[in-house]
């Protein structure tokens, strides 16, 4: 299935959000995706966001898959919005190792008031391969622009 295209204003107010955001260049994040209720983000495995055993820490994973998942609620809405994560819960499955993690983020339901979102963090070894490291389920509340 293809993905829907967006509007290229609200691509763009999804990106100026993204690019804001000081902890994304503090995980050398990027947006490798974005369409209409979706968005793939990912950053890089390196000694800077590994815990005691090597893994990338579960604060990494769950960055990248809060973040996607508020990317994914915001290119739902119409231009000059916002969002706010008001409810997040990671599961962990597997220890993250490998050179990047990727969030892929959906809307589940958008609501006027609520946006429920899911993202599922892989962990990409050198050779490509993908293990499933954490899921995220979040509710997100959308900010009305500012008059």
């Amino acid at each position: 299935m293809a993905p829907s295209l967006i509007n290229q204003n609200i691509e763009a107010m999804v990106h100026e959000a993204f690019s804001s955001q000081g902890m994304m260049k503090t995980l050398d994040a990027e947006i490798f995706s974005i369409s209409a209720g979706k968005c793939s983000i990912g950053a890089p495995i390196g000694p800077a966001i590994t815990q005691q055993n090597g893994f990338a820490h579960a604060a990494a994973s769950f960055a990248i898959g809060d973040v996607a998942c508020g990317c994914a609620a915001l290119s739902t809405l119409d231009v000059g919005y916002g969002v706010l994560t008001s409810e997040m819960k990671i599961h962990l499955l597997a220890p993250a190792q490998g050179k990047r993690l990727i969030a892929n983020a959906e809307v589940i339901r958008a609501g006027r008031r609520l946006v429920v979102t899911r993202a599922d963090v892989m962990a990409e070894a050198e050779d490509g391969a993908q293990t499933h490291v954490a899921t995220l389920l979040g509710t997100i509340v959308p900010m009305a622009p500012k008059p």
